[in-house]
């Protein structure tokens, strides 16, 4: 049967090439497969071949793909290690290098020189050496009958044993990925190193241009880019952080084209994007829907509310909570227009007329009957899930993202936990890790304005969740209160020491057995753990056995969907794991009378300019610039410069700063987000709405060198005319 899986996973990533009819560009292939596509990319317009692109034996593009920091990509663009990734995928790096005399986030940064390049503490890139199919012996032993615990520990001890049998480098890490949920497996071999220095990004103005009102929205007018550069020991490994280090010397590095990219061109994009679920069955669509995301874009609507509101008010509060804001708002904007994409396209109807036909064609062929049934089997499963992941979200929303207390709370709840289950070395273990998370939380903590966002918090938990996850405490303080949520927060924040980082720092300084006893005691985590203690002795308990009977019938489905759809192509749901997604530069239809192009210009950028505007003012610098029409040699045709541009080729979140290449396998761009009204891809693919945002890499090199003045960069590159 082992055997059998494999043999339907490679004819459905092989040869159905030549007789599918799904739409080219849809899909992230893996890099290791693509000669497969070779053909089908070719005909679009490739001009390297597939060894060009992923190869083991020498120096190809995928030598010049990093994944940065594991939540986005970047791409090496010189013989000393630069690295090109998006301004919002080092932003959390650059607030943390600035301060308010060296805003470096409001006023940009150039260094001058190796010695001004400054360390960027936290980020990693990590390189692909090589990919390998080990699936037979990662599911050797493994048999249906397993229960999913024991499947899983299975799998756990093949993924162990592989290990011990492969050789690698000192500095070469193995992970063992699931793909198709678990009926195929893949071992990555990579390189990561850790010396990570920021070297430039233009000012907020230009990186964050259009901010929340542009964010998924086309036309686009963003310079989302920032530059980092590896470094490495005198061996050209991977070292901690000294400054013996000297810049990497990559295997391979893009060249930078500065041709630009035509409508209808061929374009690819390597990245390593961070998940899909294509192949979820459409009651979990329905769920996704109809009860999840309304509820996760009314919390965050909240926070937004307030956040914006204080952001707005001085320069100081827009430092310190720009991140915390960009990241509660992006996936709010992104829910919303998923259901929006989702409701537009039928993606509901459209999955249930393709399950007929997966019931249809299962039941015609006596062997794969059994799988006509699995379907209403699989959703009485998702209807007895449903309340358990709705209140899952809700505690999430709630206690994981919005609210900075709350999300504490979780934290100084777990260390109370570890004590009475593990007693005093759990703690003294904890502490360190404990204490550098305090640093970062104090750093930007405001009280005053975290209040206010605690306050609309607990209103929608107590109005929102089931009431079995509202515990008696919390109920109590609520009453205590005449059921006022404002004097409630006012309460507790005024007889807490959570207020107090200092206070907080300097009790876990004591012996466990104090500092557990404070952490009982305090009002805020009192009242906090009466919601988490109630959420995780009801829901999570039935989450656990839930969760991997869903698993299970996933796998399942998506085993007889490779079996029984059978003029239907399969690639892998994103897994972070590194992808090839190719298409065309073209524009779309956003609504009824209104279609887009495929590109904007630096004339777009200025029609929106509202001066002093927290999203649209544009710098004097750049004005001028305009005005005098100092364009350099990154003007196009039209005597303007390119902007963004569009296309078709599929990504997600993770892709961000992914490389976009031509047909030579030159940078084009980097891409930096998706369009509002096909952001429901991750979900249902339809090939008319979904598009992929990129920056231009002629606006990038015009602001590097006509409004930064980097010359120094602009040198390091190979420019390609």
């Amino acid at each position: 049967m082992i055997k059998q899986i494999k043999q339907i996973i490679f004819i459905g990533l092989f040869s159905i090439v030549t007789f599918t009819s799904i739409n080219a560009q849809e899909g992230m292939w893996l890099p290791m497969l693509i000669n497969q596509n070779e053909a089908d990319m070719k005909a679009k317009g490739l001009k390297i071949s597939a060894s060009d692109i992923y190869n083991i034996n020498s120096n190809s593009l995928k030598d010049a793909i990093i994944s940065f920091s594991g939540f986005c990509t970047g791409g090496v663009v010189s013989n000393q290690g630069l690295v090109f990734t998006n301004h919002h995928c080092g932003y959390g790096a650059i607030q943390a290098l600035s301060t308010v005399e060296k805003n470096y986030l409001k006023d940009g940064y150039w260094a001058k020189s190796f010695e001004e390049e400054l360390p960027a503490e936290g980020l990693f890139v990590q390189f692909i050496v090589r990919m390998e199919d080990v699936t037979d012996k990662i599911l050797m032993g493994v048999t249906d009958a397993m229960s999913e615990t024991d499947r899983q520990s299975t799998v756990n001890k093949n993924v162990d044993a592989l290990k011990k049998t492969v050789t690698i480098e000192k500095s070469q890490d193995i992970s063992v990925r699931p793909f198709y949920d678990g009926n195929q497996y893949i071992m990555f071999i990579t390189e990561s190193y850790k010396d990570i220095r920021f070297v430039g990004a233009p000012p907020s103005a230009v990186g964050k241009y259009g901010d929340e009102t542009d964010n998924w929205v086309w036309p686009r007018h963003t310079g989302d880019f920032s530059v980092f550069r590896i470094y490495a020991d005198k061996d050209n490994k991977p070292a901690t952080f000294n400054k013996e280090n000297v810049p990497y010397k990559p295997k391979r590095f893009l060249k930078v084209s500065l041709n630009g990219v035509k409508e209808d061109e061929f374009n690819m994009i390597l990245g390593f994007p961070g998940r899909t679920q294509e192949y979820l069955p459409s009651f979990a669509i329905k769920q996704i829907q109809d009860e999840i995301n309304p509820r996760r874009i009314a919390i965050r609507e909240r926070a937004l509310k307030i956040l914006d509101a204080e952001m707005r008010k001085d320069d100081k509060t827009k430092l310190q909570y720009a991140s915390k804001y960009s990241v509660v708002a992006n996936y709010y904007k992104k829910w919303r227009g998923e259901n929006l994409g989702l409701i537009r396209t039928n993606a509901i109807d459209k999955k249930i007329n393709y399950e007929k036909e997966f019931d249809k064609n299962s039941y015609k062929d006596s062997k794969l009957r059994n799988y006509s049934r699995l379907l209403s089997d699989y959703k009485l499963k998702y209807d007895e899930f449903e309340p358990y992941a709705i209140a899952r979200n809700n505690f999430n929303e709630v206690f994981g993202t919005n609210s900075e207390m709350l999300s504490l709370m979780q934290n100084m709840s777990s260390i109370v936990d570890r004590y009475n289950k593990d007693g005093e070395k759990a703690i003294v273990e904890r502490i360190p890790r404990v204490k550098g998370y305090l640093e970062g939380f104090y750093k930007d903590y405001r009280v005053d304005l975290d209040k206010k966002v605690f306050s609309s918090m607990i209103d929608y938990y107590f109005n929102n969740q089931s009431a079995p996850y509202i515990g008696d405490y919390a109920k109590q303080q609520l009453e205590s209160n005449n059921k006022d949520y404002n004097k409630l927060t006012d309460n507790l924040y005024a007889n807490t020491m959570f207020t107090d980082g200092a206070k907080v720092m300097k009790l876990l300084e004591g012996d466990p057995k104090s500092i557990v006893t404070a952490l009982q005691e305090d009002p805020m985590l009192k009242f906090a753990k009466s919601f988490i203690d109630n959420y995780n002795s009801v829901a999570v308990p039935k989450l656990t056995t839930i969760q991997p009977e869903i698993n299970k019938f996933q796998r399942n489905y998506m085993k007889g969907q490779m079996l029984a759809m059978k003029n239907k192509k399969f690639y892998p749901d994103a897994n972070s794991t590194l992808r090839v997604a190719y298409g065309k530069s073209a524009g779309y239809k956003a609504k009824d009378g209104v279609y887009y192009l495929p590109k904007t210009t630096i004339d777009g950028l200025m029609a929106k300019y509202i001066p002093n505007d927290y999203e649209f003012d544009v710098p004097e610098k750049l004005r001028t610039l305009y005005k005098n029409k100092d364009y350099g040699q990154y003007v196009d045709k039209d005597g303007t410069v390119p902007v963004c541009f569009l296309s078709t080729a599929q990504t997600t979140g993770g892709n961000s700063g992914s490389p976009c290449l031509d047909a030579n396998g030159n940078l084009i761009g980097l891409l930096f987000d998706g369009s509002w009204e096909g952001v429901m891809s991750d979900l249902s693919y339809d090939e008319t709405i979904v598009r992929s945002i990129v920056l231009d890499a002629r606006y990038l090199l015009f602001i590097i060198d006509k409004y930064g003045d980097a010359k120094r960069i602009i040198g390091e590159l190979k420019l390609v005319k």
